[in-house]
């Protein structure tokens, strides 16, 4: 998992709010976006904040969804 994600996370207050899968699934993310693995995507400014919020919303809302279901 990277040292980045769970960085990004703690300081937008995140972090305690997604599993281990979810910051799994966020680094897959990142790194489906960019090409290139997503600790080098985060340092070098390839994903902007809004852009990482946008990501990780998006997972949390899909795991709501899928607990929902079933």
């Amino acid at each position: 998992m990277s040292i980045l994600v769970r960085e990004w996370l703690k300081q937008l207050g995140l972090y305690w709010q997604t599993t281990h899968e979810d910051r799994l699934e966020i680094d897959r993310e990142i790194e489906r976006r960019t090409g290139v693995d997503c600790d080098t995507a985060l340092a070098q400014g390839m994903i902007s904040r809004d852009e990482f919020l946008s990501i990780v919303y998006s997972i949390l809302r899909r795991r709501r969804l899928m607990e929902k279901a079933v």
